[in-house]
């Protein structure tokens, strides 16, 4: 059965936890409180396969025009088969809805995002609000992250009929 993408609820929280903290054990993201997680549930999304979380991925805005795509996890059993860029691509379509221009991700697995069109900038180009997050690293400062960005249009307005 394909996965399937929906927004996380509060009841996904536990399951989230658990997912990226697997990553986050092997310092490869940070992890995350059930407290944060509850916090921003409405920045995940999940994918499913048969009612079982097996990824996440979290949008979260970091300015004006500029939105990051986060805690992009998926399950070690089903890597290689598409939800990573199913997660992605449903998050950048989140994003063009909410009118960002711009799409960042901060990685360790450059080759991923490259595959969906993003290009390696410097970490300095970036909002240093950006970086609030990274003293609680355990590769703070010296992180080997790549930062990407991927330039995004929203989608046109939808034209209403007129009255003539």
């Amino acid at each position: 059965m394909p996965a399937v993408v929906r927004i996380a609820s509060l009841s996904d929280a536990p399951r989230l936890q658990k997912l990226i903290n697997a990553y986050a054990g092997k310092g490869l993201m940070l992890p995350r409180s059930l407290h944060s997680l509850y916090e921003h549930v409405r920045d995940y999304l999940v994918a499913e396969i048969d009612g079982r979380i097996v990824g996440c991925v979290a949008l979260h805005v970091a300015w004006e025009d500029l939105v990051e795509v986060r805690s992009l996890a998926v399950a070690e059993e089903v890597t290689g088969q598409g939800i990573g860029t199913l997660l992605v691509q449903a998050a950048l379509a989140d994003a063009r809805a909410m009118g960002a221009r711009r799409v960042f991700a901060l990685t360790f697995v450059e080759p991923f995002f490259v595959g969906l069109g993003f290009r390696a900038v410097d970490k300095a180009d970036l909002p240093h609000k950006i970086w609030q997050e990274c003293v609680h690293c355990i590769h703070f400062p010296d992180c080997d992250e790549v930062a990407l960005i991927l330039d995004i249009s929203p989608p046109a307005p939808e034209t209403k009929p007129t009255r003539a």
